[in-house]
């Protein structure tokens, strides 16, 4: 039977639901950064080029992010347990071709498409643990589960690319979803009850076509400063047509009559300063896992394998911050502890990061940021997706939702590509002067980290200015 709100006392089955909820999550995150380790082999056997393994790890994310409020709004209007299994049938689909894939544009369509069942399947999934749990604290601890293991999911990703591309093949990376996502199939049918809006009304194609075009056009103007001129038309010109284009998707969600984000969702300073905190944090953090997978090993000379489990400190650590630090604080010191002191001691991580060197060794130059980093990121993760669905109905979950991993992957698909653009145009420019390249490719990596800690230092600042306890946000 078709519900549009979940019952007072809660449904029986939501812990176990939740519990596969989250193991689809954490399968759509863990491909965020499955390549890494493995965009050796990859480029070695099908001929990518380094803007082309860019997009191996972009072409996912983007599609992931701009559709992710388009994916929201379809689950409220035509079910969300619905979209959950669509989004489900095209990601497992999509990752089977990746895996087969024998030329590299098989490959990127494939994490492209594949970027469009996580855009189904995330904003539905976060849509139905909100409703599932109806009590607040409740709700806080199902959140806390899903942001820690979500970061889990993130590290995980580099230590299973490790691990398959070592003992049999990078493609394994790919077809690992297969069977998850046939269990996750049976299970939610058994244990998800259907929801929506009762609320009718025509999705918003255009503004999901707007906002998914300019941050392609946007990410591609990025990756081709490494080949071209900043002021040249696939530099300059894909950057501005894709802001333009971000630009009129505000008109767009202004006039139209049923946008994708309503602007007057968003007068709630909570859930608009959250959404910003989530980007300030992600775009460090895709660069973070881009740029030490090559540095430890390039720099370090770690094999797949090693790679791969130097970053478990990283979700071991998000997932004790999420989990076990961030529902005390939360409780004790309130939301803006959360997010503006999570993102200063990510900033401290980032800081230390930036000291990178070419005779460093993991557990002087990279641990310390492998802990800092999750250390704040996990309070972060709470506190801004509390802030960013609390007040949310059964009407606008998908919403809420869809703007919180939205601004997750939309922060790491524009950090990820400005960040490793600006740490390559450093190295590059230090070439040039007669720096032997390893160091010259080493400074560039720390210069992109220096980056990431000034952008995490606003954020800070927005979290611990901006954000307010619930009961003084009246939109909330």
């Amino acid at each position: 039977m078709t519900s549009t709100s979940p019952t007072p006392e809660g449904d029986p089955r939501r812990w176990r639901a939740l519990g596969i909820i989250c193991l689809v999550q954490v399968m759509l995150l863990l491909d965020v950064t499955v390549v890494n380790v493995a965009l050796p082999p990859i480029q070695r056997d099908l001929g990518l080029t380094t803007t082309g393994l860019a997009w191996v790890v972009n072409g996912y994310t983007v599609t992931y992010g701009g559709l992710l409020m388009l994916g929201g709004r379809l689950g409220d209007l035509l079910g969300r347990r619905r979209l959950f299994l669509v989004g489900l049938v095209i990601f497992a689909l999509s990752s089977a071709s990746a895996g087969v894939a024998q030329h590299a544009g098989v490959l990127v369509a494939s994490r492209f498409v594949q970027g469009v069942g996580a855009a189904l399947v995330s904003p539905a999934a976060l849509a139905l643990v909100t409703l599932l749990f109806t009590q607040r604290q409740e709700r806080a601890r199902a959140m806390a589960i899903w942001s820690g293991l979500a970061g889990v999911g993130v590290a995980l990703g580099v230590v299973l690319s490790g691990v398959l591309t070592s003992l049999t093949s990078w493609r394994w990376i790919f077809f690992i979803n297969l069977p998850i996502a046939a269990f996750a199939f049976l299970a939610t049918l058994r244990l998800v009850s259907e929801s929506r809006a009762t609320k009718r009304g025509r999705p918003d194609v255009l503004g999901a076509v707007l906002v998914t075009l300019g941050l392609l056009l946007i990410v591609f103007g990025l990756l081709e400063k490494d080949n071209h001129a900043w002021l040249s038309f696939l530099v300059l010109g894909c950057v501005g047509i894709g802001v333009v284009c971000l630009i009129a998707f505000v008109f767009v969600e202004a006039r139209v009559a049923q946008p994708l984000v309503p602007l007057a969702f968003l007068r709630s300073r909570n859930r608009s300063i959250a959404n910003a905190v989530r980007i300030c944090y992600y775009v460090g953090f895709a660069a973070l896992f881009f740029s030490l997978s090559l540095y430890v090993q390039h720099i370090l000379h770690f094999s797949a394998l090693a790679t791969g489990f130097s970053f478990v400190p990283f979700g071991l650590v998000i997932l004790f911050s999420a989990t076990v630090l961030a529902p005390r604080l939360l409780s004790r010191f309130g939301l803006r502890a959360l997010n503006g002191g999570g993102l200063a001691i990510s900033t401290i991580g980032y800081v230390l990061l930036a000291g990178l060197s070419t005779h460093g060794t993991y557990a002087a130059d990279v641990l310390p940021g492998l802990i800092l980093v999750p250390l704040g990121g996990g309070l972060v993760l709470v506190g801004s997706t509390v802030a960013g669905v609390d007040g949310a109905t059964g009407e606008d979950a998908g919403i809420a939702t869809s703007m919180n991993n939205a601004s997750m992957q939309i922060g790491s698909a524009i950090g990820l590509a400005a960040l490793v653009s600006l740490g390559a145009g450093h190295a590059a420019v230090l070439r040039h002067s007669g720096t032997d390249p390893m160091t010259a490719t080493t400074h560039g990596y720390a210069f992109s980290f220096s980056v990431a800690a000034g952008v995490t230092a606003f954020g800070a600042l927005l979290g611990f200015v901006g954000i307010r306890s619930p009961r003084q946000d009246v939109n909330a």
